[in-house]
């Protein structure tokens, strides 16, 4: 059985840890614009670079108000990522560039199996949810 305090000790350090993580991501976004501005152009792989990291402050802000990570948004993470690095390394062997891409298939193959999942077998909880609202 849990104690109240432990509980709120463990909300604690969670929400800590998301102050943290959203503090560092400020901060390499604040630092990637700070050079743009001083290099005076963004690239494409620059602009894929804040996009991750707004999608970072995203799931930080769903996670601190739902309490759960929906499972899509590491995988848009990686597939953005993923895009960035095939863009950012030129010289990728085609080997490379190939498996790099069908990683990325991969990854949407993966979204759309779990978004498919949540709505055609939700969770008790969502259903729940769902009826009391």
């Amino acid at each position: 059985m849990q104690t109240p305090l432990i509980g709120r000790s463990f909300s604690l350090i969670e929400k800590v840890g998301l102050l943290a993580i959203l503090a560092a991501t400020l901060f390499a976004g604040f630092s990637e614009v700070k050079q743009m501005v001083q290099a005076g152009h963004a690239g494409v792989s620059d602009l894929l670079l804040l996009f991750m990291y707004l999608e970072l402050v995203s799931m930080v802000e769903v996670y601190w108000t739902a309490g759960k990570l929906p499972v899509r948004m590491p995988l848009y993470i990686a597939m953005v990522a993923l895009a960035r690095h095939m863009l950012v390394d030129q010289q990728l062997p085609a080997l490379d560039l190939l498996g790099t891409a069908v990683a990325i298939l991969l990854l949407a193959v993966a979204v759309v199996v779990v978004r498919y999942g949540h709505l055609k077998l939700p969770y008790r909880d969502a259903i729940d949810s769902r009826h009391l609202s």
